[in-house]
This record gives structure tokens, C-alpha cells and sequence, in this order.
């Protein structure tokens, strides 16, 4: 086996995009457009002629490199063919690290907490994943069906501005110009297919809810979901969902909710049947003693 890390200006981006695009836990996170856009630096693990990948992300601070997790990403992880000890090989190249190893990476031995993901096959006929909603759930879709509301294409940078607009205040890890990175970068990934918007209007024509999403060849992804206060009382995004449900029914896609540990939030997505694919949040810390003071 050949394993090297190599830095991102080094990396053959077409080779590794074909093994994250071919292998059931390459997600979007991982493509090469991606990472470049939204890490601040980032080198790539690569097995023999990029038959494995791992993306690593990494910042330096106090002159130390260390391992981080970008804005707008959730899972990276070892992608690819087979086992390796990914554990003995990063803190070989690196002291420090917070990271999201992807849903299939559960059997490398690594320690740390488990993550909340929910999941929704689309393969089935609306009818059938329908019947996997909880009663609740379905008295919500009728109500907004009812009330007159209509689900039709969104404008992606405006999803983007009405959530930034809603939920920043509440991410202050995620800076103006995160923000602005993604924003270009969605605008690249919406020319070719990969980036679309969702958004409800009342029977008056008032915006209630905003969605946006990601997409490649195996899922959807929630990313971003914007409900205004009016929106929720008329249960906008259950109804945003269940279109967008009904839309891609019977393909090979699967919907990622992207989370969730809130209770409330969970208790949302599992109203939809959802099914729960944890992944794994791994912390190391080998810095010197008095440095582990410091950062922890």
C-alpha cells in the first residue's frame, strides 16, 4: 500500500473527485471544489493511485497546524476501499484535531461522540413514504394544504441571504466571508445541477419558507431551511418537505436532513420517518502539556 498526505495544489483533482463520486460515503463535503472553496488550507490522504482519500482540513495557529472542520461541512472522513489505521497515520502528520469522520467510517476503532443524522430513502412511490409519516405530521400537511400554500423554485442566493439572515447571530463560528465563499461556490455548483432552492408563499403571495439544497448522484442535502415566524404557524416547511418528497419519489436519491441532537429539530425530522445514520465526532489533542492548557 502507498499512502501519502498531499498538500491540495498537489492533489490530481479529477482522480479525486471520480473515487468520492464512486464511493457510497463520498459525499459532496469531500469534492475538490468544495474544500477548496470553504477550508482555509486543506491536504488530501491518498491511497495508492487514489483508490482511498481523506480529506484533511487544517488552520495553523501559534505556529502549531491542526486539524479543523470548514463551514457548511459535515462529514468527511476516509473515503473509498478498505481499512486503514487512519488514527496512527493522522497524528503522525499532525498534533491536534476536531473532526467529523463520515457514517461508514464506525469500524476504524476510532474513539468519540456519536452524531445524529437523519436519513430518508426516496426510492419508494410518494404514497409509500408517506405512510411512514406520524399522524401528527400528516394533520400539519393538510392544514397547510388547505390554508392555499404553494410550493414552486427558489432562488438560490436568496435562500442563502434569508438564511444568513435568520440563524448568523447564532453561528458565530461562521464569519461574513464564509458566507460569501459559499455563496460563489454555490454558484458554480448551480450551473452544473448541483445547488437548488425551494420556497413557499401563502395564498397571498407572502414568502413563509425557504429551502436550499445540495445535490449529487446518491443525495439531497438539507442544508440550509428557512421558516419565518408566519411560516411556522402555517407549517410552510412540513409542506416545503413533503413536495420536495413528492418531486424526487422513486429515484435513487436519499434525503439528508444533516442532523439533528436538538430535540426539537429531531423531533421533526423523525416525524417524517426518518432513519438515524450516526457519524462520528473525533477529538485528539497531542500537544505538549502546557499547551493542552491552553487548547483543549
Amino acid at each position: 500500500m502507498n499512502l501519502q498526505i498531499i498538500p491540495s495544489a498537489q492533489i490530481d483533482n479529477a482522480k479525486w473527485d471520480a473515487c468520492v463520486s464512486a464511493s457510497s460515503n463520498g459525499l459532496i463535503y469531500a469534492d475538490s471544489k468544495y474544500l477548496s472553496a470553504m477550508a482555509d488550507n486543506w491536504d488530501g490522504l491518498v491511497v495508492d493511485d487514489y483508490t482511498t482519500v481523506m480529506p484533511l482540513p487544517w488552520r495553523r495557529k501559534w505556529g502549531i497546524k491542526y486539524l479543523y472542520t470548514p463551514p457548511f461541512v459535515q462529514q468527511l472522513g476516509l473515503i473509498g476501499e478498505g481499512a486503514i489505521d487512519i488514527e496512527k497515520e493522522i497524528k503522525g502528520f499532525i498534533q491536534y484535531g476536531d473532526y467529523l469522520l463520515n457514517h461508514a467510517n464506525s469500524d476504524l476503532g476510532i474513539e468519540g461522540s456519536s452524531c445524529a443524522n437523519y436519513i430518508l430513502p426516496l426510492s419508494s412511490s410518494h404514497e409509500t413514504i408517506i405512510q411512514q409519516y406520524s399522524n401528527e405530521l400528516s394533520g400539519y400537511i393538510k392544514r397547510a394544504t388547505a390554508a392555499g400554500l404553494t410550493y414552486e423554485d427558489g432562488n438560490v442566493l436568496e435562500a442563502i441571504e434569508l438564511y444568513q439572515k435568520y440563524y448568523q447571530e447564532r453561528m458565530p463560528h461562521v464569519k461574513h466571508h464564509d458566507f460569501d465563499n459559499f455563496k460563489r461556490l454555490c454558484t458554480d455548483l448551480e450551473k452544473e445541477g448541483k445547488a437548488f432552492a425551494k420556497r413557499v408563499y401563502s395564498k397571498d403571495k407572502e414568502g413563509l419558507a425557504t429551502a436550499f439544497f445540495l445535490k449529487d448522484s446518491k443525495r439531497i442535502y438539507n442544508l440550509m431551511p428557512t421558516t419565518t415566524p408566519l411560516g411556522r404557524k402555517q407549517y410552510a416547511m412540513h409542506f416545503l418537505m413533503d413536495n420536495l418528497f413528492k418531486e424526487y419519489a422513486e429515484t435513487t436519491l436519499l434525503f439528508d436532513f444533516e442532523g439533528s441532537d436538538l430535540a426539537g429539530v429531531k423531533k421533526f425530522y423523525e416525524q417524517f420517518g426518518s432513519i438515524n445514520q450516526p457519524y462520528l465526532h473525533w477529538h485528539f489533542n497531542q500537544l505538549p502539556w502546557w499547551l493542552r492548557l491552553i487548547k483543549k
